[in-house]
């Protein structure tokens, strides 16, 4: 058992009020420089949607992730030891600034200091990148609050597999409902961007897993724009070399939250600690699709468990790091309750980044001045979800429904019974029963409507301490990264090779 310490996140999509407060907060902090004005290094998209960039799911197009084989082994599905050569000059899954969309900023000269005329002087859209005025065609979130529907919304990849009827109830003015999608680097266990970068820039820290790029060894391949599935590495166009989330490491060392976790106005954001074993990395990547959020779940381990603790440091791992992952509200969400879940867990580079899935809204009709619920429960059944659960599926769990049933089931159940407790119009027996249904208990609903709506700063944030002096130590060779490994290598190459 290779114990080892990760820092995760979980987002509360039920929560998310779509404001950017977090988009804007992470772009003045680390995105505001000369080649860095089309990135969004936190964006929030609106579902369905076809995102940032246009259609990043799309792995026809953009071979991002990895691919299980006949025999069981999985590879990149962008490059590898046989293909690099052949895309040294045109890599044919390289997202283009069409896929993007162009940046650019307006002349407000113009507006201010116009002569006096018989119009309203405007002031034009003028590219950031050539400074060349342009007619603006796309954004980062053009399709916001299906702003595009259905031109955009028609063509989210996650409704494949729904029927015509589901797709069109979807997008009927009677039952239309959005939800919002907030995207961060996933600093996952089986990173695609660090199998594929040549020179071995990108590594992942061994004190907190996080994954970033070394500015001085990036070459600009730019292997891992195509390989990272969620496209959360960027390039550079002005430095040359790649960019990415890199989790507010700095912050994080100095116990404060990320800027976009301390910056969020809805309280979605969840950061805590986990304990997993890396030695089963490579076995899990491999399993099937739908073993797959169960096998990442037997990953982590239970913090309170005097075997994985003496494991724990006998790796290295600090007695603080380990009483920081034994509160861990992400621990509570993922593997106690079950109700967070990995975004395209088929992708295989096992995503540390877990999703709530969002509950939809109540159908109702009106009667002249009387609304009355379509349903006969207060709250719908999880299967009348103006959502259909499918397309939940296909963005958090693999295609399984079962699994986003389970999680909505058990935030239904937490509803109805504070509603049965505060309100009184929902009754003891149906608030019983959603429990039941549930597979839960009254201490783990309260546990959950705590976490969920009476979070403290304290509760939603459990940042271990870093310990950076003694990650210094062990390292020999500060100009040797040990976790890279490039070409698509499951391990470094060694000295010398």
């Amino acid at each position: 058992m290779d114990v080892r310490s990760q820092v995760s996140m979980v987002f509360h999509l039920d929560k998310c009020i779509g404001c950017h407060t977090c988009s804007i907060a992470c772009k003045n902090v680390w995105t505001d420089r000369k080649g860095t004005e089309y990135m969004w290094w936190n964006n929030v998209e609106t579902k369905p949607g076809t995102g940032y960039p246009t259609r990043w799911e799309d792995q026809d197009k953009y071979a991002g992730g990895w691919t299980r084989r006949r025999d069981g082994k999985i590879e990149l599905k962008s490059t590898g030891k046989g293909k690099i050569v052949f895309n040294i000059f045109h890599n044919p899954h390289m997202p283009s600034m069409d896929d993007y969309y162009e940046p650019w900023t307006y002349d407000y000269q113009n507006l201010f200091n116009a002569p006096e005329g018989p119009d309203q002087p405007t002031a034009r859209p003028i590219s950031m990148i050539t400074g060349e005025h342009i007619d603006v065609e796309s954004g980062p979130n053009w399709d916001d609050d299906l702003g595009g529907s259905p031109v955009y919304a028609k063509n989210d990849p996650n409704l494949e597999g729904l029927s015509d009827i589901e797709r069109e109830q979807l997008m009927a003015i009677e039952r239309l409902v959005f939800f919002y999608f907030p995207r961060i680097c996933n600093h996952c266990l089986n990173p695609a961007c660090v199998a594929a970068c040549p020179s071995g820039a990108i590594y992942k820290r061994g004190e907190d897993g996080i994954v970033l790029i070394d500015q001085k060894r990036c070459r600009a391949w730019r292997a891992c724009v195509s390989a990272c599935p969620y496209k959360k590495s960027y390039y550079n166009w002005h430095s040359g070399k790649s960019e990415k989330c890199i989790l507010c490491f700095p912050r994080l060392e100095t116990g404060q939250a990320p800027a976009c976790f301390h910056s969020c106005v809805g309280r979605i954001r969840y950061l805590g600690v986990l304990l997993y074993d890396a030695s089963r990395i490579e076995e899990i990547a491999k399993l099937p699709d739908e073993e797959l959020i169960d096998a990442q779940r037997s990953m982590i381990l239970d913090p309170h468990d005097p075997d994985v603790i003496a494991a724990a440091r006998k790796n290295g791992v600090h007695v603080s790091v380990i009483e920081s992952a034994q509160i861990s509200p992400v621990y509570k969400f993922v593997k106690e309750w079950k109700v967070a879940l990995p975004p395209h867990i088929e992708y295989r580079t096992l995503p540390n980044l877990f999703y709530v899935p969002p509950m939809s809204p109540v159908m109702a009709a009106s009667n002249g001045a009387t609304v009355n619920h379509v349903s006969s429960d207060f709250f719908h059944d999880i299967d009348d979800s103006r959502v259909p659960l499918q397309f939940l599926a296909n963005l958090l769990a693999g295609g399984q429904t079962g699994k986003v049933r389970y999680a909505l089931r058990k935030q239904r159940a937490v509803r109805l019974y504070r509603r049965a407790e505060t309100v009184g119009d929902v009754s003891k027996e149906d608030a019983a029963q959603a429990l039941k249904d549930a597979d839960t208990s009254v201490d783990e609903v309260e546990a959950i409507y705590k976490l969920t709506s009476l979070c403290r700063f304290e509760d939603r944030f459990v940042i271990p301490p870093m310990h950076r002096e003694e990650a210094i130590e062990m390292i020999d060779d500060p100009h040797e990264r040990k976790a890279a490994a490039g070409f698509g290598f499951m391990e470094s190459p060694k000295r010398g090779a």
